[in-house]
């Protein structure tokens, strides 16, 4: 077991009209750096030129302290404003948790 720090990424696809990135970066910023050992809290739309089929439009990446503190989040009440906006917006997420 790792006791280094973890790095998670979400990756979303949205679905349907509006801005749901612009929401789900203020509600990153304001409920996930609240949540003991979250480091960092970065988050934006892609920029990519390549034009990729199937790319995503936003990014989530959360820095962890440790592997308990990943652990500790999924169920954390300031994360389920965060998730919840991502499901009822999203057509396709993909979560990379990775340690350092």
């Amino acid at each position: 077991m790792t006791t280094g720090g973890v790095t998670h990424v979400v990756l979303v696809t949205w679905s349907g009209e509006g801005d749901h990135a612009v929401r789900a970066d203020a509600l990153a910023q304001e409920h996930l750096t609240r949540i003991d050992g979250v480091d960092s809290v970065r988050s934006g739309t892609s920029v990519s030129t390549e034009g990729l089929e199937g790319g995503f439009d936003w990014m989530l990446v959360v820095r962890f302290r440790d592997r308990a503190a990943l652990d500790a989040y999924l169920p954390h009440p300031e994360h389920q404003p965060v998730a919840e906006h991502i499901r009822a917006g999203s057509d396709r997420v993909v979560v990379f948790d990775v340690a350092d």
